[in-house]
């Protein structure tokens, strides 16, 4: 192992570590089921360092990342279903099948407009393939909810289901707030979960209408709140107190000057 470098060291590694007479007793308890939570981690962490531009912890983090897909190739190695080989394999083929214009004789003088269209005919056929005949099969039960959300609805607009334009999702995002102040009112928390759901939804959906990227907005929201809260604790603190001695009136008051601040 020492002699070994770069990925077939990589994978004699995972596979010591899963050794059942010699390797780590964390690793050999794993399966699919328990990984699967840390692959998304990983990539969430990969796009946190890349959002931060932290260019020298990114190494680090997709080397995180990496791991998690040799993790899921030793498994299903050791139960005989594919090993790393077979992982590579197939998105090497499937990066070929899909680009036409660089691998094929297809013409590359083509707009990125319609290179999406290709490639999405593409997936099309592939779905095909696999008896996947509904306009939603095929996309990921495991995806986060707010990214399935808007694949859903992409594949029901390449049909036609869709609204005209943002004007009207905003019309049906008053129409849901309404339902969710009517449920809040007048029925249980269940129903009330559901018709917050359907308003997220309706969320999503404008966002897609207006091509920005949800997550991305979320992502940014959080990082604001992060800072002006922050700077409502450094205020506090030099005064010599915390959050816990002011009161909601104060540290909204606070919460206003950060924000001026930020603006200025």
């Amino acid at each position: 192992m020492a002699d070994e470098t770069g990925i077939p060291r990589l994978l004699a590694i995972m596979a010591a570590l899963r050794d059942p007479k010699s390797g780590c007793p964390w690793d050999i308890e794993q399966n699919f089921g328990t990984i699967a939570p840390y692959t998304i981690e990983e990539a969430h962490e990969v796009a946190d360092a890349i959002a931060r531009e932290a260019w020298d912890e990114l190494p680090g983090e997709l080397g995180d990342l990496l791991l998690q897909v040799v993790f899921h190739a030793q498994m299903a190695d050791e139960a005989g279903m594919f090993g790393f080989d077979d992982v590579v394999k197939a998105v090497s083929d499937k990066l070929i099948s899909r680009h036409p214009h660089v691998f094929g004789d297809e013409s590359r003088d083509k707009s990125a407009e319609q290179q999406v269209k290709d490639w999405e005919a593409i997936k099309a056929q592939e779905r095909a393939a696999k008896a996947e005949k509904g306009v939603l099969d095929g996309v990921a039960l495991g995806l986060p909810a707010l990214s399935r959300a808007l694949k859903l609805q992409n594949r029901a607009a390449r049909v036609g289901f869709d609204w005209p334009g943002p004007q009207d999702v905003l019309a049906k995002i008053q129409e849901e707030a309404a339902e969710l102040v009517e449920a809040r009112e007048t029925t249980d928390h269940a129903h009330q979960t559901e018709e917050f759901g359907d308003l997220l939804f309706v969320m999503a959906n404008l966002a897609r209408h207006l091509d920005i990227d949800p997550e991305e907005a979320l992502r940014s929201a959080n990082a604001k709140f992060t800072r002006r809260f922050r700077s409502i604790e450094a205020q506090l603190a030099a005064e010599g107190r915390r959050p816990e001695d002011s009161n909601l009136a104060e540290m909204d008051a606070l919460w206003d000057k950060a924000k001026a601040a930020e603006r200025a």
